[in-house]
């Protein structure tokens, strides 16, 4: 059988074409005209930003919504709703706040100084953006409206209120959900097509990023991805640390279960990947399953750790690259933002991709920013995907401990053997 190449090799290899298309451009013509061609060049890169944005409402909406109203029938399993969506939140926050706190003492984008588009100056009105404008801005006048406009953090509220009303119609309701899921399934299914682009948009944005500043802007690129993996350490260590703080040094067994999965979430840029790999991984840990075939399908939703960090980091990182000062006050207020529109886009391939845009939009930073980063993000997704995992992972032991679902060391042990035995056994039989 012939071996598939993955995507990631063909982004790399772009990446790598873009920027020796991009330093002929620069080294063998005047400023003027190297700016000219890279406006060309940068027409693959504008088309696929714009994919991305075309998909961002009914995204949010589909998905959101099928989750919530999945979401109707977990009376009985009150306790263990409520603690994990504690869980997610706390660490979430935590997560986001690391970003940002990192993103402002290393400073990832001083110094890079790139050159505002057209449509954005630099007197930017971000400040403008309070917590009253905030609050007012939560309700759409209309949904059709704040599609439109992809204004998703109404679309968030709209979804989060229709997936409530749907959950309580029952099996009336079951029907519509049906085809709300399809719907998702659906855009999920454009996503993936949209991210075929990305070798092409990748080259696009290297090429002209290169043609325009030359390889000094690539010590930028180095700088940032160095920052960021450090900020991911730091996450890795919050989460152990807490983890060890409920389940004691059973935490470094968890760990060493999960390095398979942890490795393949990191390897293929998705969390969804390693799934399996995880479940697994805490039969053999003893949480029970009733208990992670709850929570774990919750934490792709709510708690994508990996994902919040760099939400924040990057999304400062553009802000310094253009020099536009966001007050810290600013800046808490996007946290917010970013905690409801990160919600409910599980499974979607370069998901903080989407949630960044959504959020430069909120806050008037240049949106051809993200393409700065995007030569880049196949190998930030890899930190994420895997801190994604990790923290899952963690709070699904941790919850399991909480609601008495976890199994003594001497249980698991035997729970382990005989999980050893099933699979051995299963191995023969297709043998």
């Amino acid at each position: 059988m012939k071996k598939r190449i993955p995507q990631a090799a063909y982004i790399f290899a772009a990446m790598l074409l873009g920027i020796l298309v991009g330093y002929l451009i620069f080294s063998h013509n005047d400023k003027a005209q190297a700016k000219e061609l890279a406006g060309y060049i940068s027409i693959a890169s504008d088309l696929f930003l714009r994919l991305i944005k075309m998909v961002i409402a009914p995204l949010v909406f589909s998905t959101l919504v099928v989750g919530i109203a999945h979401m109707g029938d977990a009376k009985s399993v009150g306790r263990i709703f409520g603690k994990s969506l504690a869980w997610f939140f706390i660490a979430s926050l935590v997560s986001l706040a690391l970003g940002m706190i990192m993103a402002n003492l290393l400073q990832p984008g001083a110094g890079v100084a790139l050159p505002s588009p057209d449509a954005a100056g630099a007197g930017l009105a971000t400040s403008k953006f309070t917590v009253k404008e905030f609050f007012n801005h939560l309700v759409p006048k209309s949904i059709v409206e704040a599609m439109a406009q992809n204004e998703v953090l109404q679309v968030v509220v709209f979804s989060m209120f229709f997936g409530i009303a749907l959950a309580s119609l029952g099996e009336r309701g079951k029907h519509l959900l049906a085809v709300i899921d399809d719907l998702s399934h659906t855009m999920l299914k454009i996503t993936v097509y949209v991210m075929k682009f990305a070798p092409v948009a990748v080259f696009a944005a290297m090429a002209a990023t290169v043609a325009v500043n030359g390889l000094e802007i690539l010590v930028s690129f180095a700088v940032f991805m160095r920052d960021f993996y450090f900020s991911l350490v730091l996450l890795w260590v919050i989460l152990i640390a807490v983890g060890f703080i409920f389940l004691k040094k059973r935490i470094f067994h968890l760990l060493a279960l999960i390095k398979e999965a942890f490795l393949l979430a990191f390897a293929t840029a998705s969390s969804e990947a390693a799934y399996p790999k995880l479940l697994d991984a805490l039969d053999r840990f003893g949480v029970k399953r009733k208990i992670s075939s709850f929570v774990m399908p919750m934490g792709y939703s709510f708690n994508l750790d990996g994902s919040m960090i760099y939400c924040t980091f990057a999304t400062l990182f553009i802000a310094q690259a253009y020099g536009i000062h966001m007050p810290i006050s600013t800046q808490i207020t996007m946290m917010l933002v970013l905690m409801l529109t990160s919600k409910g886009i599980a499974g979607v391939p370069r998901a903080s991709l989407v949630v960044i845009a959504a959020t430069l939009h909120q806050f008037n930073i240049p949106e051809a920013g993200l393409l700065v980063i995007l030569g880049i993000d196949t190998f930030l997704d890899m930190g994420r995907s895997a801190t994604n995992a990790v923290g899952n992972s963690i709070a699904s032991a941790v919850v399991a401990k909480w609601e008495g679902g976890l199994m003594t060391e001497e249980e698991a042990a035997r729970a382990e053997v005989e999980i050893e035995q099933e699979a051995e056994a299963k191995l023969h039989t297709e043998a």
